[in-house]
């Protein structure tokens, strides 16, 4: 963002605002934690805000500071239509593209508020009023800091906002192992701890409470895990009747494709999963070095994301789905043997 245009948003929220803050479909620990903490930042600037989300999401994320006010567009559809056609201003966190946002897309691309977007995702639609892009960036977390920061107001982040946005960096970064992950998210994690985020418990919160059904799903999804020596490639695949018989719940399958990338030898990784209810297969992608499934979800699979990290889908049966997926590998051998 350039400074003529923190200044504009500067005085754009000098004065008592009616704000809605979206994240995407399927919001996950970056999406919430972003939202989130927005949402507590602007409540302190005495903003009348609002937080909607398109649906709901893991329970491993039910704890986070102000969870409890979020909206689901999907079964709360009036009151967040009503919502978003008073708002003045609406904030896009996590994604840069308004179907991502699901059922929301129609809603969203009416209003006449100002938009805000805010999203380190590759290639952003031009919808927003304001931008803040950038793909070199670990988290939307990160980036909530950053403008915070720009605002020149880091000092309001207590430690709601702190839990908050560490809650997303965490996450996004794979706790800290990611290559998007700099010695200045460090610094700000630093920061954040300093606020009052404890990191110890923030990191039990979400990856040490399981069910016994979620590791019995686990063990499913491994024994399933399949491998393509020639192509470094390693797959997951869970069915619908698989998901049925451990009593699936949403964010059960979160982190299980970075088994498959965990192998010895092995570049890219996948996991598709059945969701006959969508009538989609949900495709989540993971790479090594410079091979980007970013590219291979966009011109296959109606995705995208970042360079070692997207998500798709397909029409097609699970069992034609990961026939595609395999077929299209050689073409992608040389990239694949070359990392």
């Amino acid at each position: 963002m350039t400074k003529d245009e923190i200044t504009s948003i500067k005085q754009l929220l000098s004065t008592k605002k009616k704000i809605v803050i979206v994240p995407h479909k399927n919001p996950d620990g970056d999406a919430i934690g972003s939202i989130l903490g927005l949402y507590h930042y602007l409540l302190k600037k005495n903003h009348d805000v609002a937080v909607i989300s398109p649906n709901d999401y893991p329970s491993f994320l039910k704890w986070i500071p102000g969870e409890n006010i979020i909206l689901k567009h999907d079964s709360q559809t009036k009151m967040c239509n009503a919502l978003i056609e008073a708002a003045d201003i609406i904030f896009t966190l996590d994604f840069n593209a308004y179907h991502r946002a699901g059922n929301m897309e129609s809603v969203l691309e009416k209003s006449s508020a100002i938009k805000i977007m805010i999203d380190h995702h590759q290639a952003p639609d031009d919808y927003a009023t304001y931008i803040f892009s950038d793909v070199s960036m670990s988290s939307t977390c990160e980036m909530i800091y950053h403008f915070i920061d720009m605002l020149g107001d880091t000092d309001s982040i207590k430690a709601d906002i702190a839990t908050c946005l560490y809650v997303g960096i965490m996450t996004d970064t794979g706790s800290f192992r990611f290559r998007s992950t700099t010695s200045r998210t460090h610094e700000i994690i630093a920061h954040l701890i300093d606020k009052g985020a404890d990191n110890t418990q923030i990191h039990n919160n979400v990856y040490d409470t399981n069910t016994y059904e979620r590791l019995q799903l686990l063990g499913c999804a491994l024994n399933n895990l399949k491998v393509i020596p020639e192509s470094k490639t390693a797959y997951i695949s869970l069915s619908q009747e698989e998901l049925f018989k451990y009593n699936y719940k949403k964010g059960d399958t979160e982190g299980v494709v970075n088994y498959a990338l965990s192998l010895e030898n092995i570049v890219l990784a996948a996991i598709f999963i059945e969701d006959k209810q969508e009538g989609i297969i949900k495709i989540s992608l993971r790479s090594k070095g410079d091979f980007s499934v970013n590219e291979l979800s966009r011109a296959h699979f109606e995705g995208g994301g970042h360079t070692n990290a997207a998500g798709g889908k397909s029409h097609l049966s699970l069992h034609d789905t990961i026939e595609k997926f395999i077929n299209l590998l050689p073409s992608y051998k040389k990239a694949l043997n070359n990392e």
